[in-house]
């Protein structure tokens, strides 16, 4: 023990014993550090040409004008000058200039952003430095749009990395816990820490929910039902009736393969499922297998093959119809598009209707995704999924939180390293901590010929060796998209839907994000919908003119789905094939942890 821990254990014992675990830990750490699993660097920024092009762009633009950089600078060191002599003179005032209300982000809540000369000098500094850069950003010339996208983006990232909040010393909320607790809070972040770096291999991935606080099966995903087929990409999940009638068209659903299928049955108040089966349906979900290398050949043909097409087939032989209602959840929606055009093109009426939630088929606009989508990316993910045979959920999940980093990265990790709160107890968090691999070849047919290539949209993509488009579609659909939604924006999704030849579509705008707006059980009453009736074609002006309502779009979904629906049979029980039982819902594949 140091002279100085003898000196801190005479002021505060406590205060020193917690100083001195930091120490013990942070062999753990860098240990955990060491053994740190190799990921492709380019899979972690932008490749070097966005770098080129936007030097050779700036240097353009100061030979052109070579006061361009002095231009940009002077207002920024008259800011800079101007806080910093602010500060000296509140240090040696007795008076405090007013509380100034202009920052209202939350981040920036704490009382000493507002009264400390030092923190506000810090705030109003790092405020300056996020301005200068994004006026250096916005006016560089020369770059191509999609160039420009990827710079303001991970200039973007730069500024919320740099924010004082993520740093020790100029967060007066991770100090102050830290003094009132004598040092307690820091041990207990670092112990989050490292424990969320030796569950993923030294990569950093926040835990965003505690994981002990829910079962799968019991909490989560528990309505009741039977799994009626299995085949290596898929189980088929019947759900036992809750009415003594349902009506004779069954409702097939199929989420997405890139997470498990329970987001539609978290809890009984919003399960998506329990409340479809309450409404008299018969209905049956998909549940996705959690790949391993086994699977890196397994291409969307197989998922069409032997995911929708096998389960739209088990549907009408268990319930013995003709025809099913068929939804599919974003990735799965897409590909539910496909599967539409494949069957009309082979004389397949099998389709009644189909629901599309928060869908993309249009990419011709690829948004938040542009950074994404670029060959220096695409190009690592096909060099990973090459040597892996998958595209790790490790790595699915890092870039959905960083299009949301302040809210999925580092807001969590501030509470739960700094600050050592636990995760908390939330159900679709901790749905959105248990993700799934995807098969190399189909991760990569996705992202080349749909995300990058549009293929779908201009009707030229290739599947079974034969053309494909949404052009081919005419089953009657009904749309449904958020408004915030960062992942499938609500105007692509609108416009994807324009390329369908369906005499019928109906599309309903929902308040809130991608889950959110989805997950919104009528007895909440939290987030309405937007709707039209009549045909209007840019996204904007039929907003413009859209009927706002104060409800879920749930029931309104129904009443259109009841018509579809035909009459009333007798309940169906989940079906067993003789004496072959593969057990109760939610099945054994929703339990899968993603592994090579």
């Amino acid at each position: 023990m140091t002279s100085s821990d003898n000196n801190l254990q005479s002021i505060d014992p406590q205060l020193g014993k917690n100083l001195q675990k930091l120490e013990e830990l942070s062999g753990r750490f860098f240990e955990v550090l060491s053994n740190k699993k190799q990921i492709n660097p380019a899979l972690n920024g932008p490749g070097h040409d966005i770098f080129v092009k936007t030097v050779g762009a700036y240097l353009k633009s100061m030979a052109q004008s070579p006061t361009f950089i002095l231009e940009q600078q002077v207002s920024y060191w008259g800011k800079t000058l101007e806080y910093f002599a602010e500060t000296q003179k509140q240090f040696f005032s007795e008076a405090n200039e007013a509380v100034n209300t202009k920052y209202v982000d939350r981040r920036f809540t704490h009382q000493l952003w507002k009264s400390s000369p030092f923190f506000k000098y810090v705030l109003k500094q790092y405020l300056a430095n996020s301005d200068m850069i994004k006026t250096a950003v916005a006016q560089v010339e020369g770059l191509s749009p999609k160039d420009q996208a990827r710079l303001e983006y991970f200039s973007s990232q730069i500024i919320d990395m740099m924010a004082p909040t993520n740093f020790f010393g100029t967060n007066p909320d991770a100090l102050e816990r830290a003094f009132l607790t004598k040092g307690r809070s820091l041990v207990q972040g670092l112990e989050n820490l490292i424990r969320d770096l030796e569950a993923n291999d030294g990569e950093l991935l926040v835990r965003l929910a505690d994981e002990s606080a829910f079962k799968v099966g019991s909490d989560l995903a528990a309505t009741p039902g039977k799994v009626v087929f299995r085949n290596r990409l898929c189980e088929l999940i019947q759900y036992s009736p809750s009415t003594e009638k349902v009506y004779s068209t069954p409702l097939l659903i199929f989420p997405p393969w890139i997470n498990k299928y329970y987001i539609l049955d978290l809890r009984a108040h919003n399960s998506l499922i329990r409340w479809i089966v309450d409404q008299g349906y018969t209905l049956f979900v998909v549940s996705w297998v959690n790949p391993d290398s086994n699977y890196s050949n397994v291409g969307l043909e197989e998922y069409i093959e032997e995911g929708y097409l096998e389960a739209i087939d088990q549907v009408k032989s268990i319930c013995q119809v003709k025809k099913i209602n068929a939804l599919g959840y974003c990735i799965a929606g897409t590909t539910l598009s496909l599967v539409m055009s494949i069957m009309s093109q082979r004389g397949d009426r099998s389709i009644n209707s189909a629901s599309l939630l928060t869908t993309l088929t249009d990419f011709s606009n690829q948004r938040e995704f542009t950074p994404f989508l670029q060959n220096d990316f695409i190009d690592a993910i096909e060099s990973e999924t090459k040597n892996k045979g998958i595209l790790e959920s490790f790595i699915i999940a890092r870039t959905f939180s960083f299009l949301r980093s302040n809210d999925l990265i580092y807001t969590p990790a501030i509470k739960s390293y700094m600050m050592g709160e636990a995760p908390p107890s939330f159900d679709l968090l901790f749905w959105n901590g248990d993700g799934a691999n995807l098969p190399g070849k189909m991760a990569m047919q996705y992202l080349r010929r749909l995300c990058q290539e549009n293929q779908f949209a201009k009707n030229e993509l290739i599947m079974f060796g034969k053309k494909i488009g949404a052009v081919d579609i005419d089953v009657p659909v009904f749309g449904i998209s958020c408004e915030t939604d960062h992942i499938a924006s609500w105007k692509d999704s609108f416009r994807g839907l324009q390329n369908f030849s369906s005499k019928e579509k109906v599309f309903v705008l929902s308040e809130a994000g991608h889950v959110a707006g989805i997950i919104n059980a009528p007895d909440r009453n939290k987030y309405g919908y937007y709707f039209r009736k009549d045909d209007v074609k840019d996204p904007e002006q039929w907003k413009i003119g859209a009927e706002f309502v104060k409800e879920s779009w749930w029931p309104f979904w129904e009443r259109w789905l009841r018509e579809k629906s035909k009459g009333l049979v007798e309940a169906r029980i989940p079906y067993l094939s003789g004496d072959l039982d593969l057990g109760d819902a939610p099945g054994c594949y929703v339990h899968q942890k993603p592994h090579l």
